[in-house]
């Protein structure tokens, strides 16, 4: 398109702002890919027990949490079982259904509830779930693609309603949340509750893939028994440590994209445009026709997200970015969009 690489900038993706940390950096420098992997992540699971206080057997280290996307479905979906999705969000729990034929049932958020299940809490949501009797449910949350967070007692209503079935919690992009409640790790003790959780978003590892499981116990072991062996390579194991370890890099990014999201969302509604309310590091916006945009915004050199395979043809989805990168967005959008501020 005549963009030299140098020159884009890509809000399609919601990672950090800042991009890995440099001991990540280091880490992967040092690295001697001659050896095995550990096939077990020990240090990894070690690093993320201290941190999230659930047991190291509790905890399933993937090839990103897309491998226990579809490992879930792997392990506790036959032909013909039911599995619920809370839509509209993140497509892979879909695609990894439908591999092992399962009866898929979509639970569909509207616009004007703003993107909420049930208007007034997840009710609706639950007495459906309820009848149902899936043996997974998937809930991203925050969600992808509309920012919609539930709080901890709504988890737990969901979790409830699945009864006997798994309620995977797909918490991608919790790091980014600002008022975040209590942590959902003690939700665990319900028994039937998969917490998913992505270092690829706020440590900016999307080039390794690296992501966890909070489980029961049992839901741990069925998933490691099903899991390939040396899934999760050694540059990713070394990256995440020192990820880990490099909290004050996570934080200054968490801030930076905080700051990149209001003023991203006040020049945006400054146009007159409709964006909705997102606690994650993004923002769902209203823009007529999302391909066509996206399209006149790369070859203004940006990239955003068209949001139509969430079913959502004239949205668009921006992640957020450092503030002087958010300006020249807003300026390459007002151009395309023909609108004065």
């Amino acid at each position: 398109m005549g963009v030299s690489a140098g020159r884009f900038i890509d809000f399609s993706v919601n990672i950090n702002p800042l991009g890995t940390s440099p001991s990540a950096m280091d880490a992967i420098a040092r690295l001697d890919p001659s050896s095995y992997p550990d096939p077990d992540s020990g240090e990894i699971r070690e690093a993320l027990a201290r941190m999230t206080g659930v047991a190291p057997g509790q905890i399933v280290v993937g090839n990103g949490s897309t491998e226990l996307i579809y490992l879930l479905a792997h392990t506790y979906l036959n032909k013909g079982d039911r599995a619920v999705i809370l839509s509209p969000t993140f497509g892979e729990y879909e695609a990894a259904c439908r591999l092992v034929v399962a009866q898929i049932e979509i639970i569909h958020s509207k616009e004007e509830d703003g993107f909420r299940w049930d208007a007034g809490g997840v009710g609706a949501a639950c007495r459906r779930i309820h009848l149902l009797r899936p043996a997974l449910t998937f809930l991203c949350n925050p969600n992808n693609p509309t920012g919609v967070y539930l709080e901890r007692a709504a988890v737990a209503e969901l979790a409830a309603a699945a009864g006997d079935g798994l309620l995977v919690l797909d918490e991608a992009y919790i790091s980014f949340v600002e008022s975040a409640c209590p942590d959902s790790s003690g939700l665990l003790e319900m028994g039937n509750l998969v917490i998913l959780r992505s270092l690829t978003k706020d440590h900016a590892l999307a080039g390794l893939r690296l992501g966890y499981a909070l489980c029961p116990p049992a839901v741990a072991d069925a998933l490691v028994m099903g899991q390939p062996s040396w899934s999760v390579n050694a540059a990713a194991q070394a990256a995440g440590l020192a990820s880990l370890a490099d909290r004050a890099h996570l934080s200054r990014g968490v801030a930076c994209a905080s700051e990149g999201k209001r003023y991203l969302d006040g020049a945006l509604r400054a146009l007159g445009l409709k964006v909705t309310p997102s606690a994650a590091n993004f923002l769902l916006v209203e823009v007529g026709d999302g391909a066509e945009v996206r399209r006149r915004l790369l070859h203004r050199g940006f990239g955003v997200r068209d949001c139509a395979s969430f079913g959502l043809p004239r949205h668009i989805r921006i992640g957020a970015r450092a503030v002087p990168e958010c300006q020249k967005l807003i300026a390459a959008l007002k151009e395309v969009l023909g609108r004065a501020s």
